[in-house]
Formats: structure tokens, sequence, C-alpha cells
């Protein structure tokens, strides 16, 4: 097993998750590739998005079918800017690389919004620390071991 899916895993049985990841068949750097893999909506998928508020991590779950309005976050924070992160910054505050950011599993607490859009949904799926795993969990329970803050960040695509 990855190093960082261990990592993860660790995490969600620390925080007293349900779901277990799984292993895709491909990678799925993208929400739609997730989606079709794991037979579910877009929307149903939770973005995993590291960004840059004034040089701190902040961790945006947000629904497949969004974009992160920045606008909506930084005033959210607190923050002057809020803006997309670079591989390096995100590596630095998750450990992980891009397109397999799980929403646990960092080297330390990273602050986190999460998308009010994913409560329409009973199962979500999440990244599990690379690009070829995911775990289904739920709202709830995403705002429970990130301890975010339920948050109207989405914009539709």
């Amino acid at each position: 097993m990855h190093p960082n899916v261990e990592r993860v895993a660790g995490a969600l049985r620390e925080h007293g998750a349900t779901g277990e990841i799984i292993e895709l068949p491909e990678a799925a750097p993208t929400a739609k590739a997730a989606a079709a893999q794991v037979g579910c909506e877009v929307g149903a998928i939770a973005n995993s998005l590291i960004f840059d508020a004034d040089g701190a991590p902040l961790l945006v779950l947000t629904s497949g079918a969004h974009r992160v309005d920045t606008a909506k976050a930084a005033a959210l924070v607190g923050a002057a800017k809020v803006r997309r992160a670079t591989p390096e910054f995100v590596r630095a505050a998750t450990g992980q690389a891009i397109g397999g950011v799980a929403p646990v599993g960092h080297p330390a607490p990273v602050r986190t919004l999460v998308d009010l859009w994913l409560d329409k949904y009973d199962r979500v799926w999440a990244a599990g620390g690379i690009t070829h795993t995911v775990f289904p969990t739920s709202f709830a329970e995403l705002v429970r071991i990130t301890g975010g803050e339920p948050a109207d960040v989405g914009v539709d695509e």
C-alpha cells in the first residue's frame, strides 16, 4: 500500500470513519473520472482542493459539480486573497499530490471548508491519498473527520 494511502487509512480509523479506501482500476485525477469509475453523479465527488489563503493552506472540499468561488472562500476565512495553490504548496501542506489529495492524513491540520452541496447526497466519494484511491463517506462525516466548516463555496460549472 502506498504510504499516502496508509496515512489516510490510519486517519480514517482514528476518526472513526465508516468507509474503507478502495483502489480504482485507473487513475481518477478529476471528479468526472472518479464518478465514472465509482458509478455516481459527478456532484457526489468531494474534490479536495488546496488553496493559498494569505499564505496559509485552506482545504475546500467541494462538489465535483462546482468550481470554488474564491471570493466566497476568502470572506468565510477572513483572508484578503484566496488563490489556487502551486503543486509544491499542496504537497507541503498535505504530503500528497494534486489529483489525489485526501481530506485527512496531512502532516498537520489544515483549515477546511466543506461545500453544503455535498449534503444533497447520502454517499459522497473522496480521494484516498493518491489518484487511484477513493473512499465513501457522507457530508456529516466529512465535516466531523476534518473539523471542517460547512459552507456555501461553489459556483456552478
